[in-house]
C-alpha cells in the first residue's frame, strides 16, 4: 500500500518530467494564444496594444514569434533555453505590464503568471534528453 500512495509505479524522471512540460506548454500557448495572434495578423481581425511603446504592429510580430513560433521550438526541444527566455520575457511583459501585477479579480495576470513559472523552470532546466538539444 505504501509503494502505490507514493506513487511507486510511476516512473522517475526528470527528462520525462521536462519533455511532457515542453510539450503542455508549447502545445497550449502556440495553440490557445500564439496561433490566434499569428492567423488575425494575416486576416486583418488582430489589434494588439502598444504595451511598449513600439507600435502595434512590432509589438504584436514579437508576441507571435514568442507565442508560436518560439512554443514550437520547445516542443521539439530545440533551442529550448533561447525559446524560454523569450516566452519568460513575454509572460513578463504580460503579467507586469498589462495585467499590472494581479493574481486576482478582474483583468488578472494569473494565466500569465503560471505560463511564467513553467518557461523559467524550461530556462534553467533545458529541454532534457527527449529533445533535439538533448540537453
Amino acid at each position: 500500500m505504501q509503494k502505490f500512495l507514493q506513487f511507486e509505479f510511476v516512473p522517475r524522471s526528470v527528462d520525462l518530467a521536462l519533455f511532457v512540460l515542453r510539450l503542455w506548454l508549447g502545445l497550449s500557448m502556440a495553440t490557445l494564444h500564439g496561433w490566434g495572434k499569428l492567423s488575425g495578423l494575416f486576416n486583418g481581425t488582430t489589434t494588439f496594444p502598444d504595451i511598449l511603446r513600439i507600435g502595434s504592429l512590432p509589438a504584436l510580430l514579437l508576441a507571435i514569434f514568442a507565442e508560436f513560433f518560439c512554443s514550437v521550438f520547445l516542443i521539439l526541444g530545440l533551442w529550448t533555453r533561447l525559446a524560454a527566455l523569450m516566452l519568460v520575457v513575454t509572460m513578463c511583459v504580460a503579467f507586469f505590464m498589462a495585467h499590472g501585477a494581479k493574481l486576482s479579480g478582474q483583468a488578472s495576470g494569473e494565466l500569465a503568471f503560471v505560463y511564467l513559472a513553467g518557461y523559467v523552470v524550461l530556462l534553467l532546466a533545458g529541454a532534457g534528453k527527449f529533445s533535439v538539444d538533448k540537453k
